[in-house]
């Protein structure tokens, strides 16, 4: 049997990190996180990350691994994956990686488009035009820019945005072209598996999820990271809503809804991407023979 990459994959709320541990338990091997949200050792809460049982149930990689101090690239990620997956397919023939982060997990199938180094004040600069202008002024500087990359990327997602005027404004190139000029080869052999349920109760789950988020403390963990507030790590949902109440700027009722609301859409967008991938297997609340079976048979195929 070949050695097989096995992704789960979907919006967020839907079941990902437990299949995937009944996944590697079955299969007696590791998890890697391809979730750009839960690298970050100090926020624990605001990004569901596995539980500690559940990461003393089986080996997880890349579940903070680094301060929200340090800037992570996508290039940095996937030099650290790569190794660690060839440490892993070294002992086993199966290596489960779990995630909704899109780029991410394609940058492991098929390597990283070749992006310049970004200046620290230029990166400053947007996050402040950020803060002051909304997302829309970045929106609207890069579709001047590169208007073919709006198709390409997730323009509501203000991290995406920022990335693309970086690396646009950096090489005084196109981001689209720089992606367009990336021949998509696989690396390794691969299963990518995308959950999916009905709309009402995915937004169901995704509600649960962030009274859970509450009630286990969230508003104390952003404000033991309020100093951090600038660093790109942090604005994210569930981290940046709650900023604005700690600045009095809203009220945490209407913080919380927010939250809930803006999950809502990354859900949304999260399935959007994945649908336009032709490589996804999709599940509707599978069991997790039905799944154990679809590899089996894609491993000995493979």
């Amino acid at each position: 049997m070949k050695k097989l990459l096995v992704f789960i994959v979907g919006p967020t709320a839907i079941g990902k990190t437990s299949i995937a541990i009944n996944l590697a338990t079955h299969f007696n091997t590791e998890i890697i996180s391809c979730d750009s949200r839960q690298f970050y050792k100090e926020m624990n809460i605001g990004t569901a990350k596995p539980s500690p049982n559940e990461i003393k149930k089986i080996k997880h990689h890349l579940i903070g691994n680094i301060s929200v101090n340090k800037d992570y690239n996508i290039s940095e990620f996937t030099n650290d994956a790569d190794v660690i997956l060839r440490s892993i397919l070294n002992k086993k023939n199966i290596a489960i990686l779990v995630g909704g982060s899109g780029l991410y997990i394609e940058s492991l199938i098929f390597g990283i488009d070749q992006i310049p180094e970004v200046s620290l004040d230029l990166r400053n600069k947007l996050n402040d035009d950020l803060k002051n202008n909304g997302i829309k002024f970045l929106q609207d500087q890069l579709k001047k820019i590169d208007p073919e990359i709006l198709d390409k990327i997730d323009t509501k997602n203000p991290r995406r945005v920022i990335r693309a005027l970086e690396i646009c404004l950096t090489s005084k190139k196109k981001y689209s072209q720089i992606i367009d000029k990336t021949k998509k080869i696989p690396k390794y052999d691969f299963l990518c598996i995308g959950l999916d349920s009905n709309r009402k109760k995915l937004y169901e789950a995704i509600n649960k999820r962030v009274d859970n988020m509450l009630a286990n403390g969230l508003v104390s963990e952003v404000k033991s990271l309020y100093k951090f507030r600038k660093n790109n790590a942090l604005n994210t949902i569930g981290y940046k809503e709650i900023f604005e109440y700690i600045e009095g700027n809203d009220s945490l009722e209407n913080c919380i809804e927010k939250i809930k609301v803006n999950s809502r859409r990354y859900a949304k967008r999260q399935l959007t991407w994945f649908r336009s991938k032709n490589y996804v297997k999709w599940f509707d609340k599978p069991n997790l023979d039905e799944l154990i079976n679809y590899i089996k048979i894609n491993q000995q195929s493979a």
